[in-house]
């Protein structure tokens, strides 16, 4: 029972890890987008 539970808890630890990459790479590809597409309004 215990092994399950460490498995199952490394299972989730992962995939929020994964899921914060993806997440941070996604803001910083949306950042980029609109720093380098922003028109200039000088």
């Amino acid at each position: 029972m215990i092994k399950k539970l460490l498995v199952v808890a490394a299972v989730v630890g992962a995939a929020t890890l994964v899921f914060k990459k993806v997440k941070a790479s996604s803001d910083e590809r949306a950042l980029w987008h609109e720093a380098t597409t922003a028109p200039d309004l000088r």
